[in-house]
């Protein structure tokens, strides 16, 4: 069970960081950026996927979260919900972008947890590093307009791997 909370804890933050997919920089010039990368992410979204454990067990996840965006599209704040067949987790994270440096903070609201979230931004995707008291995870995100495609590992740990994909349902 504590395993399964865990890998559900992972999904939940992924996706909540797949809101920092960086696609939706406006561009100036050749160089300048105008617009914060969370400035076109508003909005609902949902989507479902797969957790993947050491010993090869698979588990379907289903997610959804509201996304409110600020400070010109630089800050946001989300709400994710997510469960499979035994299990639900409730997550609020903050992340805020600085240059292609982004950092923040997450907490899952039922079991009263938190952590960390640091990583870095292209224009396409996003390499981040989340850490929590009971598991280290490695997220790789990638968004092409209103598709997300998240892809979680987490070395060490019963679950190996976390696939998700994401789809935006209103601004």
């Amino acid at each position: 069970m504590q395993l399964l909370r865990d890998a559900l804890t992972a999904v939940v933050l992924a996706a909540g960081i797949s809101l920092v997919s960086p696609v939706a920089y406006a561009q100036q010039g050749t160089a300048e950026f105008t617009a914060g990368p969370f400035e076109n992410l508003a909005g609902t979204w949902s989507g479902s996927g797969t957790i993947t454990m050491k010993d090869g067990g698979h588990e379907r996840v289903r997610c959804s979260g509201t996304y409110t965006v600020g400070s010109g599209g630089n800050t946001m704040r989300n709400e994710l919900r997510c469960s499979s067949d035994s299990y639900k987790v409730e997550m609020t994270t903050d992340v805020t972008q600085t240059g292609e440096q982004l950092a923040g903070n997450w907490t899952e609201n039922t079991r009263h947890v938190a952590g960390r979230v640091s990583g870095r931004a292209t224009p396409t995707s996003i390499n981040a590093r989340a850490e929590g008291d009971t598991f280290t995870a490695l997220l790789a995100v990638t968004t092409h307009g209103d598709r997300q495609s998240i892809s979680i590992q987490s070395p060490g740990s019963e679950v190996s791997d976390v696939s998700v994909t994401m789809t935006r349902g209103s601004r």
